[in-house]
């Protein structure tokens, strides 16, 4: 990215290159020449004026969106870690109930299989 002493180096470069091309170029009178290129250079300072101002406007408004944007960030990180405790704390008391459940349903199954294992012996032992 071009920063702005090498922009300005650039234009000012270039504004005397052109000048000196129209210098020895031109057909014009001394008198009409010097008035032209005074207009030209005015032109050129009124310009770099310009650019100087909205490079500052721009970034006065650059630190003022990256400020915006930080605060911005700070409150959503602080919403999305509030969201997400009040999640925890509506879903904390389906956990419990339902690893109670998970306990009741393997207690059941464990007496189901125990019942079911004596009733195999029991008629493997009344038929032999």
């Amino acid at each position: 990215m071009i920063n702005g002493k090498s922009l300005i180096i650039g234009m000012l470069a270039g504004g005397i290159i052109t000048a000196s091309a129209t210098l020895l170029s031109t057909p014009k009178s001394g008198r009409e020449l010097r008035s032209e290129v005074k207009y030209r250079g005015d032109v050129a300072i009124q310009s770099l004026q310009h650019f100087k101002t909205d490079g500052s406007d721009l970034k006065e408004q650059i630190t003022k969106t990256s400020k915006e944007g930080a605060a911005l960030l700070k409150d959503l990180s602080q919403e999305v870690k509030s969201s997400i405790e009040s999640w925890k704390r509506t879903v904390e008391p389906h956990q419990k109930n339902i690893q109670t459940y998970l306990t009741q349903i393997e207690k059941s199954l464990k007496e189901l299989e125990e019942k079911t294992r004596k009733e195999k012996e029991e008629a493997s032992s009344t038929n032999p």
